[in-house]
């Protein structure tokens, strides 16, 4: 690392939190420093079981095609891996019953593979096969608590033991660079505040949602083929349901809804929750289901994204990464790819030849890494009712591109061409450009709306 990142090699770099974004930001310095330290405020756990910081991987996750190619780039071999631990492998549209938009979607050949394991199970692999580096340190039980440095340049954080009461001094722990990690409840504003540099500006977009999940053991059904259900909401009609298989014959259910009405953590609210759907076809199916654990609720689901990209009083030596960057609603399943790309791109960045790596210009590398998510996720959002934010002013080229959008929509539950290109944007897979290649564009400007399934299609289409 070079220029504001030091002019020669940086010696000790910090990352703050170990999380997947954390996790996998170490393995990319690690190839740029002599040592990395990954601080973590929780005592993880041995096994593929969830840390306490973490109460979001009790919900329903997936990882798109983009973050299974970004995890094999950094850590290759990771999906047979991930696959030999008996994570399932879901095709879309061919293995789901899934409504959106008022239309059930024909279950074609898949064009996209998510993975729907649980997160526990996939950040331990990945934190087993980072911490076999020798060159990264992880030390856990300990929170980060501030800055060292100044308004110029950040040079290490002050940490101190978990739970010593804030009559335990803190300590010192010297870098030069720091990478905070910590995720969505990042106090990097502040710890920049109290060194005299400037936070960054906030861009929020809440739409109230939250969402509750209980883990169910399906009945046997020989007229379903389908491993899940998708229920997915809409401006129109604001209720969501999603059942995803965890790989040991057991599934995660997740119900959501807006603010003034969310789902239930008692047994009794959620089932009777699961009938607000559009279709019963999910509420019938955990009435036949076994339930296997209780539920839980998760409310924190605003997008909020820094902007440490645009001018400001902020130092040297100090980047964000993952949720601490830049937070999704988590519904729309974006999180865990994101953490993957952001560290491929913090690693083409700091190793591009053709020009120096500032923090400012690795900064921006890594919110260019989310920023199709957030366009997805922020786009979708906004239109939701009761909407509320500093983000959700519409703009001019809002109104074309919504109509030309909603033609997509209209066309991909029944349309392989469009449904294809359509949900390889929607999983990162390919550039927004992707909706408006010429085939695309005829088929949505002057092709008829498909026919798709007048009924939830519980066996895969033929032909």
């Amino acid at each position: 690392m070079t220029d504001e990142l030091g002019r020669r090699r940086t010696r000790h770099a910090v990352v703050v939190g170990g999380s997947l974004a954390g996790l996998l930001a170490a393995r990319v310095l690690s190839e740029h420093a002599e040592k990395v330290t990954v601080v973590e405020r929780d005592r993880v756990p041995e096994g593929p079981d969830a840390r306490p910081g973490t109460p979001q991987s009790r919900h329903v996750h997936v990882l798109l095609p983009s973050g299974q190619q970004a995890l094999d780039a950094l850590l290759p071999g990771f999906m047979s891996e991930l696959r030999e631990l008996g994570a399932p492998r879901v095709g879309m549209p061919e293995d789901m019953v899934q409504w959106q938009n008022g239309r059930w979607f024909s279950r074609h050949p898949a064009s996209v593979h998510l993975f729907t394991g649980p997160r526990a199970q996939l950040e331990w692999l990945v934190r087993r096969r980072v911490l076999a580096d020798p060159r990264i340190r992880f030390v856990e039980g300990t929170e980060t608590v501030g800055l060292l440095g100044d308004a110029s340049r950040v040079r290490g954080v002050l940490v101190r033991e978990r739970g010593a009461g804030k009559e335990r001094e803190s300590r010192s722990l010297a870098a030069d660079l720091v990478v905070d990690a910590s995720g969505r409840g990042t106090h990097a504003p502040d710890w920049l505040a109290a060194i005299g540099a400037e936070a960054p500006h906030e861009e929020t977009i809440d739409t109230g949602l939250g969402y509750a999940t209980r883990v169910y053991r399906a009945a046997e059904d020989p007229g379903m083929d389908a491993l899940g259900f998708n229920i997915v909401p809409n401006p129109e009609q604001v209720y969501g349901g999603v059942a995803l298989p965890l790989g040991d014959g057991r599934h995660l259910v997740t119900l959501s809804g807006l603010r003034g009405d969310l789902p239930p953590t008692d047994e009794e609210g959620f089932e009777a929750f699961a009938a607000k759907l559009p279709h019963p076809v999910l509420s019938e199916w955990i009435a036949r289901a076994t339930p296997e654990s209780s539920v839980h609720g998760f409310r924190r689901t605003a997008n909020v994204r820094r902007r440490y990209d645009r001018p400001g009083r902020r130092p040297a030596g100090f980047l964000a990464t993952g949720d601490a960057l830049c937070a999704f609603n988590p519904i729309y399943g974006q999180g865990m790819a994101v953490a993957a790309m952001s560290a491929v791109a913090l690693g083409a960045a700091l190793a591009d030849p053709r020009r120096t790596p500032t923090t400012r210009a690795v900064q921006k590398a890594l919110l260019d890494a989310s920023k199709q998510a957030w366009d997805i996720s922020a786009g979708a959002d906004r239109k939701m009712p009761g909407a509320t934010g500093t983000a959700i002013t519409r703009r001019a080229v809002d109104a074309p591109v919504g109509w030309y959008l909603s033609r997509v929509q209209q066309r991909s539950a029944g349309g392989r061409l469009v449904g294809a290109a359509f949900r390889s944007v929607l999983t990162l897979s390919a550039p927004m450009t992707a909706l408006f290649a010429p085939p695309v564009a005829r088929a949505v400007l002057f092709g008829p709306v498909p026919e798709s399934p007048a009924e939830p299609p519980m066996r895969r289409s033929r032909g």
